[in-house]
């Protein structure tokens, strides 16, 4: 198989370099300064194990692929990318070739199988960080993540084999699994806490704060019929297999959308997490007030082009509970 790697961010670059470490068939699709590097430098991966520069083949635009029957795309851009994506895709690529979804949140896979046939999702735990052009960071080593996958919306088929295969021979845990969605809707729930990240700092998801974001998502998932990994079954197949460790001192710094914030990127991803905890909700007619706050605060925060930390978990519950 040949992956092409549709943003090579953090985890696109990440399980990109990996593969392409094993010696897999991968081309990087970036943008940007990002870009820039690749094409000039390469891409830098940075772990605990050390830093290796990898001449991987960057380009910016689908186009410029050299497309062949075996070609697997791998979706890591952001969901509020996605369908841009999907049309600058569906322009050059045959309707048959397997889009496997690598991305937060639940409608990346749907909006796929408007214009693709063979829908894949993974499940991914993997820490990971991209701060500067032309270098990502996998935070732990020896396995650098959890990459299950599944066909959307249920099965599995030979694609989703050799995909596996190629993920653990890339230092990944991967395992082909029936029911993706069940898994899909894990994450949502985990990632609800990337917007508080974001907002009031790294490292401050949880609290009571997590506790009322996560009481709204269990409830409205519940409300729309969504089955659900549990939390039991999360922490099961996570195990002890990811050991952080230090780059260069440092720990890992912080979620996706901290990572965003941080870097001014301009966007941010929580209309398609916490937002679609608000969207199920007005959907079943069940208030999501927490989900519904950070929402907007993450919205004013990337308009206002503030840092990430500008309020405590305290403020917001003030605001959210006034006294």
């Amino acid at each position: 198989m040949r992956y092409v790697v549709l943003g090579a961010g953090a985890i696109g670059g990440v399980v990109g370099g990996r593969l392409f470490q094993a010696g897999r068939d991968v081309t990087l699709i970036a943008r940007g300064a990002h870009l820039e590097v690749l094409q000039s430098r390469g891409l830098r991966m940075e772990s605990p194990a050390g830093s290796d520069l990898l001449s991987c083949p960057a380009v910016g635009q689908p186009r410029q692929v050299d497309w062949r029957h075996d070609h697997v795309v791998l979706m890591a851009v952001k969901s509020q990318q996605t369908l841009a994506a999907l049309v600058d895709l569906a322009a050059v690529v045959p309707p048959q070739t397997p889009i496997v979804c690598l991305q937060n949140g639940i409608a990346n896979e749907p909006a796929a199988l408007r214009l693709f046939r063979n829908v894949y999702g993974v499940w991914v735990a993997c820490p990971a960080s991209h701060l500067e052009p032309g270098v990502v960071q996998a935070w732990s080593a020896p396995v650098t993540g959890l990459l299950d996958i599944g066909r959307y919306p249920r099965g599995t088929d030979t694609t989703c084999v050799a995909v596996a295969d190629d993920f653990r021979a890339a230092t990944f845990s991967s395992n082909p699994v029936e029911e993706i969605r069940r898994w899909k809707h894990r994450k949502l729930l985990n990632n609800l806490a990337n917007a508080i990240e974001a907002i009031c700092g790294p490292h401050q998801g949880r609290g009571r704060l997590w506790d009322l974001v996560l009481a709204e998502g269990e409830a409205v998932l519940a409300a729309a019929g969504c089955e659900t990994a549990t939390a039991d079954e999360n922490r099961k197949r996570r195990g002890d297999l990811l050991q952080l460790g230090e780059i260069a001192g440092e720990t890992h710094p912080g979620s996706s959308s901290w990572q965003s914030v941080h870097r001014g990127v301009g966007d941010i991803e929580t209309d398609y997490l916490n937002g679609e905890i608000v969207l199920l909700g007005r959907i079943h007619g069940m208030p999501t007030p927490a989900n519904e706050l950070l929402q907007q605060l993450a919205r004013d925060l990337i308009d206002n082009r503030l840092a990430p930390g500008e309020l405590s978990s305290d403020a917001v519950l003030a605001l959210l509970e006034p006294t």
